[in-house]
Order: structure tokens, then sequence, then C-alpha cells
């Protein structure tokens, strides 16, 4: 069986690929920015702190940027030279759907330079998760009954983050794919309203959405603590799927994974003790 190391290991993507590449008999090493325990690695890429000393000897490595950061190149491209220079035979690196429509952007260069090292390598790009609404929209829901967003009546084929780390899983320990990327979506566009039915329907209570405007949305973001600079890039991809960049759909989890993507009332489901 194979080593490999999972970036984002206790995050919501990372945390089900480990699982999965554990299930299927492989040994997983968990990066971690704090001290390592028991089948984990230190890892800080803010620091570049052991970056050589946990791809050492992996057969392949996920990679993905902390969330609250918008310089991922600059982040995650010591990763990647570090790849090169230990021979790391696959590296999978998930972006975002959309990161390719900027060549100046800070994921889209993190991405040609992946591409361009020589490793083996897959870039998935998934669209908005899911689990985004147990997590960063929680608050609204579980205070006030509502998603409070500035997406107007636009759709998004939102994507269960169960289905990313399925397709991670498949792409690190097959070659069937090897350097191609894929956008990742569901496969039901939906908008923010039937997203509220949905999630009423599954919690036993009334969930409508209501939207907000970007500056309420920024003002809340912040007092969330998000540093502005993150804040500001939330708010333009927000914006993006408003005006309907969100919506498509992709065969990309069918297609590596052989099933069909998880639709949002079995995430509903699944996730209802979430919102307790």
């Amino acid at each position: 069986m194979s080593t490999f190391l999972v970036i984002g290991a206790a995050g919501t993507v990372g945390s089900e690929l480990s699982r999965l590449l554990e299930v299927a008999g492989h040994t997983v090493r968990r990066a971690t920015s704090r001290p390592a325990g028991p089948g984990q690695v230190h890892l800080d890429v803010a620091t570049g702190a052991g970056i050589a000393e946990s791809l050492s000897g992996v057969d392949g490595a996920f990679l993905l940027s902390p969330p609250g950061y918008t310089n991922q190149d600059a982040l995650l491209g010591p990763v990647v030279e570090a790849a090169k220079a230990h021979g790391v035979p696959k590296v999978v690196l998930m972006t975002a759907m959309g990161a390719d429509a900027d060549a100046t952007s800070p994921m889209r260069k993190l991405e040609l330079q992946l591409e361009a090292s020589g490793l083996t390598w897959n870039v998935i790009r998934p669209n908005w998760f899911m689990q985004n609404f147990h997590t960063f929209w929680r608050h609204g829901i579980t205070t006030a009954n509502a998603i409070q967003l500035p997406t107007g009546s636009a759709k998004g084929s939102f994507i269960d983050a169960r289905d990313i780390a399925a397709v991670a899983s498949v792409l690190l320990t097959s070659d069937r794919f090897d350097n191609r990327a894929f956008d990742l979506t569901g496969d039901e566009p939906l908008d923010h309203e039937q997203v509220a039915v949905l999630l009423s329907t599954e919690l036993g209570r009334a969930i409508r959405y209501e939207e907000v405007t970007p500056d309420t949305m920024r003002a809340g973001l912040l007092a969330a603590g998000l540093p502005p600079d993150y804040a500001q890039f939330l708010l333009v991809i927000l914006n993006f799927f408003k005006l309907g960049y969100a919506e498509r759909t992709t065969t990309a989890v069918q297609d590596i994974t052989g099933h069909a993507p998880r639709r949002f009332a079995e995430y509903a489901r699944d996730y209802r003790a979430a919102y307790a």
C-alpha cells in the first residue's frame, strides 16, 4: 500500500479524503500547522516549516490552500517545488471552479506552476460546497432562520465535499486521469430559495433566503474575524455566483468515481445535527 500526504487533513474535504484512503489500506500523513500528534506531520505552509520532511518518501500528495488566505501561489508554490525535488509520483491540487478564468489570479498561477513542474498531476476545481451552509452560513440559519447572502436569484450546482474527497481519492490512487484538470459540480442547480425549502423540510422549521447587500455581508464577515482581503475575495466570488457563473454542471464526479454526485436533500438529511 501507499503513503499519501494530505494538506488540510482536518478540513471538510481533507478529513473525508484521509478516511477514504485509510479505508482502502493506505497510510495517511495528516499535515498540521500545530505540533504533530499520532498520524500527523508538522507542515506550516504560511512559514514553510516542515515542507521537505512531510514530502519525503510519499507516493502522492493532496494540496489545498488554508482558508483565510488569498495568496495561494505563494503558500503552495514552495510545496510544488519541494514535491518535484523529492520526486513525488503524484500531486493532486484543489483550487476552485473558475480559477482558470484569469491567468493572473493566485490560484491559476499555482495551477500553471504545477502543470509545468514535470510532476504527474491533477487539478480539481469544485463549485460551492453544500457544507458551507452549516459552516460559513450557519449563523444566519440558526439565529434568524435565514440564508443571508448577496446572490439574488442565481443558481449554483452545489457539490457535497464528500464527493470532492471521493474524486481526489481516485485521482491519487489511479493513473487513468493523469495530467488533467476537472471542474467538479453537483448535477442539480439550485437557487437559495430552493435551498431554503430543502433545509426547511429536513430541519422541520421555516428557513428563508434573505438577500443582503455586499456591504452588509462584508460587515458580517469582518465581525466574524475574517481578514479584510479574504472578506473582499469572498464578496468577489459571491458576485460571480450572482452573475450566474456557478450554475454550470459537469459530469466529472460520475466519470471519475462511477457514482452520481449527491443531491442537496441527501446532504441536508445527513448533516441535520449540524444545525442544532
